[in-house]
């Protein structure tokens, strides 16, 4: 029996890793707001990997940090190893990766969620979206509540109608053994949404006593600890090391046997993987040449016995799961605590989003994470946090947040997945930014931090800390152009030491730090450093030196990139009545209904020649409408 049980301005649907940031955002921003999750087990689960971070994924960390979301203070919270990736390349595709306690993780972003004012966090399996006419006007619960509201976020992650796969068996079930939701995938089909069944998978857990780690390569954390958090400048703790070790011919020799009971190869899967996270059964087939495979043994926390094998995901029967464990070194007395499954879910097509996460036929109807095709707690987190700003920005009538692909790799993810679409689980990687030097992860601070300021999420402590950070980048740059070092003794005997060219006369500090040989630590050797600057003072100041020529030349680049941006198509266009255009340009334009000549210049089957037709087409009407008014 369906009764009416309260309003909320907002109401999140799903609490993983876009829930929270959405949920988070829209109380911060003083909206009455609701999370509901379908068990309070679920909230912010590490239901795959127990790490946050890596290649690409850590820079959408430190974003959704600078806008003034949770992930990254949670992730520094409850982290117990961590390593930046990366450093033998540039600065661009450094990225931080955290191995963190699992099961602190979901507690102390539950914690942070039931503590947030303007939030409530309820448990309970939405079944239905109620709109009238074409606007959001509430959630119904499988229990009867019926819960009124101006905006709703969809973050339901892998649950839709998700089944868990182990071989031969299979249960309908969501991540962990928590439940499924089974009711909403129909609520969205009746509501006009096209649907698609995706997949993934997750490797097995094994107890810690049964591995033998003498025949394993230790993986240790960073011994400077670098935080995921602009608001942490340094953290002193004892980490735990992650293991390498590797498959070899026999493990392959077992996966190659057993094939035929692989529900990825007997047709049991119907969901579409990840390309690039693929099952170990699928590295052995589709790289035959490779006579081995890296596997990554990670503790799931301080309090528990229990290992994550990186690197071996599998869907494969446990009889053969135990078998081809065992052939790894390390692993030859390995007992599985919690066998690895594949589960298939139901996510929609993104391209029926505009670029603020909104249905582009239901108002007030946002969508985050795993449900738009994406994978990943990270890519889920950039998603969230967009959603919830602009579920905020359309109860109070105002112009949506949209981050363009020259601001955030979160502009990047988010115009992908909806101007182009994606037919498997999307993951986020450094190649897909085309200005990635512009979109590093250490200044994500200095591109975002004022942008979460004017939306209202970037409080007063963290915003003076940003603006003091600013005012001694500017002025440490100031004070290097001046100071001129002469070719003392001293200074000789200095490059020489560090394997540069001499100086016959004198140079600028700043031209000396250009050098690859120097880097800004080095100034305390000759008593010329900034000894107020912290870390990331000093960073920046290195890599705005050293890259300055890359950087000026992206940034014109990115000039470029926003004049098409800038050319905003009216809503009202008809394509139809636009002469030159080809048919399929034309479906994919209307299909798509690209906000700019820049978002429409990259859908999949928009020729150069239909955006020039476009261009001159907008021109002529722009300028119609100056006379007419």
């Amino acid at each position: 029996m369906e009764f009416y049980a309260g309003y909320y301005d907002v109401i999140v649907v799903g609490a993983g890793h876009a829930g929270c940031e959405a949920a988070l955002a829209a109380a911060r921003l003083n909206c009455k707001t609701a999370v509901f999750s379908i068990s309070l087990e679920g909230i912010a689960m590490l239901a795959c990997n127990p790490s946050i971070g890596g290649t690409s994924k850590g820079h959408l960390v430190r974003e959704v940090d600078a806008l003034g979301g949770e992930i990254g203070i949670n992730t520094d919270k409850t982290f117990i190893q961590i390593r930046m990736l990366n450093t033998g390349k540039g600065p661009a595709v450094h990225s931080l990766r955290a191995q963190a306690d699992k099961r602190n993780y979901h507690m102390s972003m539950k914690l942070t969620l039931e503590n947030q004012n303007n939030l409530d966090v309820k448990q309970g399996e939405v079944k239905e979206i109620k709109v009238r006419g074409n606007r959001v006007d509430g959630i119904v619960l499988t229990t009867g509540e019926y819960y009124k509201c101006r905006a709703v976020v969809l973050a339901t992650g892998v649950y839709l109608k998700s089944r868990v796969i182990i071989g031969e068996f299979s249960i309908n079930s969501g991540p962990s053994g928590l439940f499924p939701a089974n009711y909403l995938s129909q609520c969205l089909k009746d509501l006009g949404f096209s649907l698609r069944r995706f997949k993934t998978g997750t490797p097995a857990r094994v107890n810690k006593r049964s591995i033998d780690f003498t025949k394993m390569k230790e993986q240790p954390g960073d011994e400077i600890i670098i935080p995921f958090s602009f608001m942490n400048d340094s953290i002193i703790r004892k980490q735990v090391p992650c293991w390498l070790t590797y498959t070899n011919q026999h493990t392959h020799e077992i996966i190659r046997q057993n094939l035929h009971r692989s529900p990825l190869y007997s047709g049991m899967i119907e969901g579409v993987g990840a390309r690039y996270c693929p099952s170990i059964e699928d590295k052995v087939v589709k790289f035959k040449d490779k006579e081995s495979h890296q596997v990554f043994i990670e503790p799931e926390g301080l309090n528990t016995m229990e290992m994550y094998v990186q690197g071996m995901s599998t869907s494969m029967p446990v009889d053969v799961q135990i078998a081809m464990h065992r052939t790894v070194p390390g692993l030859e007395n390995v007992e599985i605590m919690r066998p690895a499954y594949a589960i298939e879910y139901d996510c929609i097509d993104p391209t029926q989003l505009k670029l603020s996460l909104e249905s582009k036929d239901i108002e007030g109807l946002f969508f985050a994470g795993q449900i738009n095709g994406s994978s990943g707690y990270e890519e889920a987190a950039g998603q969230g946090i967009i959603a919830g700003i602009n579920a905020v920005q359309y109860v109070r009538n105002n112009p949506p947040l949209i981050l363009d692909r020259s601001q955030a790799y979160i502009g990047v993810l988010i115009d992908d997945l909806v101007t182009k679409g994606t037919n498997e689980p999307y993951r986020m990687m450094t190649s897909r930014a085309e200005y990635r030097l512009l979109l590093r992860q250490d200044n994500a601070d200095i591109r975002l931090t004022e942008i979460g300021r004017k939306i209202g999420l970037v409080d007063n402590k963290r915003y003076d800390r940003y603006m003091k950070k600013k005012e001694l980048i500017e002025k440490e740059l100031e004070r290097v152009k001046e100071i001129i070092i002469s070719p003392t003794e001293k200074i000789l005997e200095f490059l020489e030491r560090k394997g540069t060219t001499l100086i016959k006369s004198g140079i600028t500090l700043y031209d000396l730090l250009k050098r690859p040989e120097i880097g800004y630590d080095d100034l305390k050797e000759i008593g010329l450093d900034n000894e107020v600057l912290g870390r990331q003072e000093r960073e920046q100041v290195e890599i705005q030196i050293k890259y300055e020529g890359y950087i000026k030349k992206q940034i014109r680049q990115a000039e470029q990139f926003k004049k098409m941006e800038n050319k905003i198509i009216p809503d009202d266009i008809e394509y139809d009545d636009i002469k030159g255009l080809r048919i399929e340009a034309r479906q994919k334009l209307k299909e798509i209904k690209p906000r700019s000549l820049g978002q429409a210049s990259r859908i999949s089957g928009v020729s150069p020649a239909d955006i020039s037709v476009l261009m001159v087409y907008l021109e002529k009407m722009r300028r119609l409408k100056n006379i007419g008014g």
